[in-house]
Order: C-alpha cells, then sequence, then structure tokens
C-alpha cells in the first residue's frame, strides 16, 4: 500500500500545473479563473484567521446530522424489503419514483413543512441520502451469496440469528458503498441549500457571498474545502469499511 500512495497526487499535481499555465499565461482570464497561488493565500488566510472554521461546523453538522437520520430510517427499510418480498413490492413504486426526482426540486415543499431553518436543510439532506440507503441496503441483502442462505436454512438458522449472522454481514459491502454515496451526496445537498436557503453560517453560503462581491479566491478557495472535507469523510469511511468488513469476496 505505501508504494501506490504517492500516485494520489499525480492527479492534482496535473489539475494544479493545468491550473497554473492557464491562469498565469492569460488563457482564461484571472477576472474568471486566479492563479492558484492568490487561491492558496486566499485559503490560508481563511484559516489563519479562523473566518471558515464556523462555516465548515455548521456544513458538517448539517451533514452528519442528516446522514444519521438517513441510516437510522434508510437501512431497517433496505433490509426489510432486501428480506421480504411482500415489504419490496408494497414499497417499490414510492423508492422507485422519488429516487428518479432530484432532491433539489423539492426545496419548496421542504420549505413549506420545515421553514427556512436548519430543520428544512437536514430534512432534505436526510431524504436524499436515505434513498441511497435504502436502495443499497436492498441490493445487499436480495444479491447475497444463495449458498450461504441455503447453508443457514439447512442449519435452520431462523429469526433474528438468521439476520444477524446471516443476512446483515452479507449485506455490509453493499450498505457500507451506500454510505460513501450518501455521505457525499448530504455534503452536496447541504452546500447548495446554504447557497439558496437563507442562512448565516456555511460554506455554502460562504461561496454564494464570495459570488456576489466577486471575490472569486475566496469563491474558489471554499469550493477546494467542501471538497477536501467531502474527500477525508469518504477516507473516513472506506477505513472504518475495511476494519468491519474484513471477510468481503471470502
Amino acid at each position: 500500500m505505501k508504494h501506490k500512495r504517492p500516485y494520489y497526487f499525480i492527479a492534482p499535481l496535473m489539475i494544479l500545473i493545468a491550473w497554473s499555465i492557464t491562469a498565469n499565461l492569460g488563457i482564461i482570464s484571472p477576472l474568471f479563473l486566479p492563479p492558484p497561488q492568490t487561491v492558496v493565500l486566499e485559503l490560508t488566510h481563511l484559516f489563519v484567521s479562523t473566518q471558515i472554521i464556523p462555516d465548515i461546523a455548521f456544513t458538517l453538522y448539517r451533514t452528519i446530522i442528516g446522514f444519521l437520520i438517513a441510516g437510522i430510517i434508510g437501512i431497517p427499510i433496505g433490509l426489510l424489503m432486501g428480506y421480504s418480498d411482500k415489504i419490496y413490492h408494497s414499497l417499490e413504486f414510492i423508492v422507485e419514483f422519488f429516487r428518479s426526482i432530484p432532491a433539489t426540486a423539492l426545496f419548496p415543499l421542504f420549505l413549506l413543512f420545515f421553514g427556512i431553518g436548519d430543520q428544512s436543510k437536514i430534512a432534505i439532506t436526510s431524504w436524499a441520502a436515505c434513498l441511497v440507503l435504502i436502495i443499497h441496503s436492498m441490493y445487499g441483502v436480495r444479491l447475497g451469496k444463495e449458498l450461504r442462505m441455503k447453508s443457514a436454512n439447512t442449519l435452520r438458522v431462523k429469526g433474528f440469528a438468521l439476520f444477524q449472522k446471516v443476512i446483515f454481514p452479507e449485506a455490509l459491502p453493499q450498505i457500507f458503498g451506500g454510505m460513501r454515496i450518501a455521505i457525499s451526496l448530504s455534503l452536496i445537498i447541504v452546500v447548495v441549500t446554504e447557497m439558496f436557503i437563507g442562512t448565516s453560517f456555511g460554506l455554502g453560503h460562504r461561496i454564494l457571498d464570495a459570488q456576489l462581491v466577486y471575490n472569486l479566491a475566496e469563491m474558489y478557495a471554499t469550493i477546494i474545502t467542501t471538497g477536501a472535507i467531502g474527500f477525508l469523510i469518504n477516507k473516513s469511511i472506506i477505513r472504518v469499511e475495511t476494519g468491519v468488513v474484513h471477510w468481503n469476496g471470502k
């Protein structure tokens, strides 16, 4: 694994070089794309002055709460849909119908029920992430290895023991895959809602404010911060998955 880590930096380095050449040679006007050194200076200023820290804290709070609510609701529903054909056919239309509708299209509906505070941001984030977790949890069960299910039936493993020893472990790889998608989607939805639903703090709010006053260096610095947060959260889930789903593929 140690030999692979240097390769992580190849793509970011190529993007940085292309960005530097494009901006510094004037291929794209600095009015629209500031050079990387300007953005780095602004990024450093945002962290040294701690201006961006409250925005990061509020965005993380909304993202994590929305994601946790989605997990508490979505994973059990998905497991039940995967285990029971009756439940699957009862809920299939609802899940597939709303899965096809972008969560952002439902902004007005969530604003109507939850207002313009954090409740609406967290609710729509939970909604979007919940659908992802339902789908992945459901297919984690339905696509489980039939041999293990048959072995469990032969050994007369039933009820909670069947769920604990066979169904849930079989579904975990898919659930973790869904969690990675859901947490990234949660961050995206939160940032978008912070841009368009009134708030005083949040990375989306800072991005929009920077756009309005045409401070592109701050805008790009905040976008980079958002991407870095998403990357770190995703890597954290992968690390947990590696420790928990140690039997995957065996």
